[in-house]
């Protein structure tokens, strides 16, 4: 469990269960491919953390916004607990080192694909702090680590609905109203992520992920308005 010692201090949390952390880390790729014993896959964690995550948030922004609407702080969290800012965050701390995945999706670096697989470690992360050291301490690491993206997100309206924006701009531009196809469906059916690509007509703008087909779509417009450079 030395791999993570540098890990655990990085981000402020030493764990009792060291085998709860490595847990997090473990992508059922690793499983099939390595058939270790005594070894769990991340999907149990991620399902916890993706929960301990939702309140966590959820708290925070009540309390930060008092005098927000249901909806505004619907659409907050939702950008701070999405794929795209889950896995960057993930990146920027360094976790992708630490994946134990299998040796084919060890290669597949860059791409959405594993933005997802890292989103949903740092979930199994949240949930594995939980279950080690309980709610306090889970919720101290999200408002330090995802939380202080918080006025970010605000202030540059990061939280819009990107697919309404991009249609709007995408009509005032080109007077055409874009149309998105799933690309690819990833994972199990019980844990479904999916890519989704934007097109105005045959023009295919951007792709985007998610865990629900309109969640991906959001992220292909919030793509779109960026390779476009729209909304300016």
């Amino acid at each position: 469990m030395e791999k993570f010692a540098t890990f655990e201090e990085k981000i402020g949390v030493t764990f009792r269960d060291k085998s709860i952390l490595r847990e997090a880390f473990t992508h059922r790729s690793y499983i099939n491919e390595t058939r270790e014993k005594g070894l769990a896959q991340n999907e149990r964690l991620e399902f916890l953390g993706d929960a301990v995550v939702e309140l966590s948030v959820t708290d925070f922004l009540y309390k930060k916004y008092p005098h927000a609407t249901e909806g505004d702080l619907t659409s907050y969290r939702a950008a701070l607990v999405n794929a795209v800012t889950l896995g960057d965050l993930a990146i920027d701390m360094g976790m992708e080192q630490y994946l134990l995945l299998s040796k084919g999706e060890a290669k597949d670096k860059g791409t959405k694909a594993r933005q997802i697989i890292l989103a949903n470690a740092f979930e199994a992360l949240v949930g594995a702090i939980y279950l080690d050291q309980g709610f306090l301490t889970a919720d101290m690491f999200l408002k330090s680590h995802l939380l202080g993206k918080t006025e970010e997100i605000v202030k540059k309206e990061l939280w819009r609905d990107a697919k309404s924006f991009f249609q709007e701009e995408a009509q005032d531009h080109v007077g055409i109203t874009p149309v998105y196809k799933v690309m690819r469906e990833l994972g199990p059916d019980h844990d479904k992520e999916f890519v989704v690509g934007v097109y105005l007509e045959d023009e295919f703008v951007a792709e985007g992920a998610g865990k629900s087909k309109q969640e991906a779509e959001q992220h292909a417009a919030a793509e779109g308005l960026k390779v476009k450079k729209w909304g300016k």
